[in-house]
């Protein structure tokens, strides 16, 4: 699969905990694009699953993208993703900027999403909140929610296989 990107443009990765979205992002972004909540909770608090820490977390990850948008800078926002309330301030800030917002939604396997969750180094979530991110994930996905929110593009992602084929293009 290829998923061509205009630029600039934001990406918002979409998907339960373990499905691969930090290596999908590290893989096919420079790290100076990646807006990573994990990595602004360890900013805060020292540790990238410290939930406490989440709060603070996305509001500098919010205040990050504002000023991207504004420089007209590709972002990618690795976080989870998984509710509308989410996605929202998101699709808002680029909407404001009249940036193309596209989401790449990774929805693996149950199963495979939790093995590879509980095989993380050090961010291991607990696996009733993946469960819980997997059941709001579907209902999006079943329902068309994401279509419906805005976004330029929604390219989704079924299988390992098809994360590991996909190739980026940016044109613009």
């Amino acid at each position: 699969m290829v998923i061509d990107l205009p630029e600039p443009c934001v990406v918002v990765l979409i998907g339960a905990a373990g499905a691969g979205k930090s290596t999908f992002a590290a893989r096919h972004f420079a790290p100076t694009e990646i807006l990573s909540s994990d990595a602004y909770r360890a900013m805060v608090s020292g540790a990238e699953s410290d939930q406490r820490a989440t709060r603070t977390a996305f509001s500098i990850l919010h205040r990050q993208l504002g000023k991207r948008l504004l420089a007209g800078r590709t972002s990618v926002i690795d976080a989870t993703n998984v509710t509308p309330y989410a996605r929202r301030a998101v699709l808002r800030a680029a909407a404001a900027s009249r940036t193309p917002v596209v989401a790449i939604v990774f929805e693996l396997p149950p199963a495979v999403v939790t093995a590879r969750n509980a095989g993380r180094a050090g961010r291991v979530v607990p696996e009733d909140i993946v469960r819980h991110q997997l059941a709001h994930l579907e209902r999006a996905s079943a329902s068309g929610v994401l279509e419906a929110e805005g976004f330029t593009a929604v390219h989704r992602l079924g299988t390992a296989t098809e994360v590991d084929a996909v190739e980026v293009r940016r044109h613009g």
